[in-house]
């Protein structure tokens, strides 16, 4: 979900009384739980909330210095790859299958409701996004060579799948979709949506196109795991500003073919020069110059548009987020770790 990140260079600005930081770093928050985090939702500089396997769900309402951990009741082995927050209150969690689920809480995870269930064989759920408060999607891995997809249009309640005109085209043989991060699909509130795809094929897609992607491809582990899209305040238009990371998870120090950015809609792909410095799982656009991107072996920044990057990190993390309210950057991974982006 995009939402004004042209801010936060400002914001830093201003912080810094006049002169912009420049040495970002990593602070880890807290870790030591049995849990491995891929969701994570940012809501403003205060509420955070993260989800992960062993039906673990965590929130902070202080900007990460105390957290709230909860186990889902009914839910306690489930996987969940991702969540979308709205509020302290208000969150939605995706479990991935077999079979897949997607609970909803309005009183802060105290209790949970089952708002979408899918008890199909080989239903596999890999994301979610929201454009906005009421409209969100979910995609999924292929059944039957078809793209799962459902759309909301009231904040979670109910997912129908979407209309012939705003479906995605069949999956290639070997394509799938990664849920390492929750950040491989974008929506847009004009009901444009991205998402990128790996394995045998990586492919940008889109509901009336999909393109071939340069990145490493070629077997079960390789391909796109996470896209950004920067918002220039002009909804008609998006994507014409994006990147692409991902990699090889099985090879988690190959540069190779890692990262892909484009600033004319993906009519071209360029290279960086200095790319990631391995396989990354999720990316964030903190400007229009400065980006975060992490993986297994680190966390990268660039500071030009995502032409170069500089390894700022080794800790390793599974994803990334920007507030959507806010210039707070928070990044979760494996053993309960959370962090967050400083400045010095």
């Amino acid at each position: 979900m995009q939402m004004t990140k042209g801010i936060l260079i400002s914001l830093l600005f201003c912080m810094t009384g006049g002169t912009v930081a420049q040495n970002p770093s990593i602070e880890i928050i807290t870790s030591g739980r049995k849990t491995s985090l891929r969701g994570l939702s940012v809501v403003n500089n205060n509420i955070i909330w993260v989800s992960g396997s062993n039906g673990t769900v965590g929130k902070s309402n202080n900007g990460g210095k105390n957290w709230k951990w909860m186990s889902v009741n009914g839910f306690e082995k489930s996987d969940f790859r991702d969540i979308e927050a709205f509020d302290g209150n208000t969150a939605l969690i995706m479990a991935v299958g077999e079979p897949a689920y997607i609970l909803k809480t309005t009183d802060g995870g105290e209790n949970w409701k089952v708002v979408y269930e899918n008890k199909t064989k080989g239903m596999f759920l890999d994301a979610m996004d929201f454009a906005n408060s009421r409209e969100g999607i979910v995609i999924g891995d292929p059944i039957n060579g078809k793209i799962f997809v459902a759309l909301t249009s009231n904040t979670g309640n109910t997912w129908e799948e979407p209309s012939e005109a705003f479906s995605p085209p069949e999956a290639d043989k070997g394509e799938a979709f990664f849920a390492a991060s929750g950040s491989n699909v974008r929506l847009f509130t004009n009901d444009d949506y991205f998402m990128v795809s790996g394995g045998l094929r990586s492919r940008l897609i889109s509901n009336d196109k999909a393109v071939f992607l340069p990145m490493v491809q070629g077997s079960e582990s390789t391909g796109a795991n996470a896209l950004d899209i920067y918002d220039n305040g002009e909804p008609d238009e998006p994507g014409s500003r994006m990147i692409v990371v991902g990699g090889d998870f099985n090879a988690d120090s190959s540069t190779e073919k890692n990262c892909f950015f484009t600033v004319n809609g993906g009519r071209t792909w360029l290279q960086p020069t200095t790319p990631p410095n391995g396989y990354r799982s999720s990316v964030e656009y903190l400007s229009k110059k400065d980006l975060l991107t992490c993986g297994l072996n680190g966390v990268d920044y660039s500071n030009d548009g995502g032409r170069n990057w500089k390894w700022i990190s080794k800790e390793g993390f599974h994803v990334c987020r920007i507030a959507r309210m806010g210039n707070a950057v928070f990044l979760a991974g494996n053993n309960g770790k959370i962090a967050k982006l400083v400045w010095k």
